[in-house]
């Protein structure tokens, strides 16, 4: 087992930009499987936030974090067909804002209710499952082309 040594929790209440951090995806056809390079992009996206949330003393936040960016920013690159990416974190207000901005405006993406056997279509259904445990909330932005999810740092 792994024990990780935190810092101690800034006031949620102390706004701050934690990270902001943009990657080029590989241009494909629709169909067309993503290219190896924009997988380890999801990777490191994942590793980036979790490393920001330790750094920050918001450990206690990472693994939902994580789930949601791992989320949200694997549908941008799945989806959005752009060449960008940016992953923002914020604290504001007493919430982790995560947003993932691809600079494509499109339809408004909805959960999805998938059989058993879909191995694909609950990425949504998990950043609203995450926001609700975390009495906070998701979104698309008015163009489509981000979507953010809001987790409150202090759970009453």
């Amino acid at each position: 087992m792994t024990t990780i040594g935190a810092r101690p929790l800034r006031s949620p209440k102390a706004d701050a930009g934690l990270l902001s951090h943009s990657f080029q995806i590989a241009e494909r056809s629709p169909g067309q499987p993503l290219a190896r390079i924009d997988a380890l992009q999801v990777a490191e996206m994942r590793r980036l936030t979790r490393n920001h949330l330790v750094e920050e003393g918001l450990s206690c936040y990472a693994d939902d974090a994580v789930l949601v960016v791992s989320e949200l920013v694997t549908n941008a690159v799945q989806h959005s067909h752009g060449r960008e990416v940016t992953l923002t974190l914020t604290l504001h207000n007493g919430y982790l804002r995560i947003n993932v901005h691809d600079g494509v405006p499109s339809r408004r993406p909805t959960p999805e209710n998938p059989c058993d056997e879909d191995e694909h279509g609950r990425g949504l259904l998990l950043v609203q499952t995450v926001a609700d445990d975390r009495r906070g909330a998701w979104g698309i932005s008015n163009d489509g082309a981000g979507t953010w999810c809001e987790l409150a740092l202090a759970v009453s």
